[in-house]
């Protein structure tokens, strides 16, 4: 698990790296909203054309694997941005919605199961 002093920590870089530009004026949480799902699709787009296999292989080589986690990254940077804003503890959000998701999806019907929670 990430310590949470290490979540403090990145944020604040992220906040400071904004700041210095002055780029909070350019992320409202629409915009950084739309840069979250338009990053989502540059990582898809990495995988795009390719079968399991090819997939697989660029994700398991160390040469391939940095376009990947640059996308996962740049994701990463513009949610803990927007949950900064926001004012919402990530790490808390998560938990809560892990616990709705646990509900949801109870382990004895979905188990094995790629059904949506409504067609359990």
């Amino acid at each position: 698990m990430i310590p949470m002093d290490e979540i403090k920590t990145i944020t604040a870089e992220i906040r400071a790296f904004i700041d210095e530009r002055d780029w909070a004026q350019f992320h409202n949480p629409k915009e950084l909203a739309a840069a979250i799902a338009i990053e989502a699709a540059e990582l898809q787009e990495q995988f795009l054309w390719k079968g399991y296999e090819a997939s697989e292989e660029q994700v398991n080589d160390p040469a391939k694997i940095e376009p990947v986690a640059d996308e996962i990254a740049d994701i990463a940077v513009y949610l803990f941005e927007l949950a900064d804003n926001l004012g919402l503890d990530l790490l808390a959000e998560m938990r809560r919605k892990m616990a709705k998701n646990a509900e949801k999806y109870p382990v004895e019907k979905a188990r094995g199961s790629n059904l949506k929670y409504t067609e359990l």
